[in-house]
């Protein structure tokens, strides 16, 4: 499991600054086999891309088709529900085969009957924010598939925790509060 200092600082704030310090906590907790990786080591395979083309999906109305220039010698298609996403936009890519800072690896598929080669990221997926709105805009004019690291500044660390948790589980287990899950309609 990976987990972000900022997700944990966000969701348990009364834990202390240094991630060392937090990393204790978390052996304390009964999680093995905790490291403290820098978020700028994760994100190094993410790279900058450039929207070319938005069109509507034809088989759902809220996922549009992304032609994007990522660097490479051919164009990605990616598709994306992200309300913000248009043509000419800088956006940070994850290529199919990467890996999130959160331990997602990023597969080829198809949403509705179309391919996409990747995702384009938001700032939560990315653990560089709590925002999970849209896709986070880089600004100006960087040169696609240049890395992300080299563009946005990227703090933190994130704790990767041997084997598989319930990120609810860690927070409760830190002092952190947990929302009830709704209650079932009758």
């Amino acid at each position: 499991m990976n987990v972000s200092q900022l997700v944990l600082r966000h969701r348990v704030p009364a834990l202390p600054d240094a991630p060392e310090q937090i990393a204790a906590r978390l052996t304390e907790a009964g999680y093995e086999g905790v490291r403290i990786v820098p978020l700028a080591e994760l994100l190094k395979p993410i790279v900058v891309a450039k929207v070319e083309e938005v069109t509507q999906h034809p088989n759902a109305d809220r996922l549009r088709i992304c032609v994007v220039n990522d660097g490479g010698e051919q164009p990605l298609q990616i598709v994306t529900g992200a309300p913000n996403v248009r043509a000419g936009a800088y956006y940070p890519v994850v290529r199919t085969g990467v890996t999130l800072p959160n331990g997602t690896r990023i597969k080829r598929g198809k949403l509705r009957g179309e391919e996409s080669q990747g995702m384009l990221g938001s700032a939560d997926e990315l653990e560089l924010g709590t925002d999970h709105a849209g896709l986070m805009e880089l600004q100006g004019e960087p040169a696609p598939g240049t890395p992300i690291t080299e563009v946005i500044p990227t703090p933190g660390v994130v704790f990767v925790i041997n084997g598989s948790h319930a990120l609810d589980d860690v927070v409760r287990k830190l002092g952190g509060e947990v929302p009830d899950p709704p209650a079932a309609a009758e």
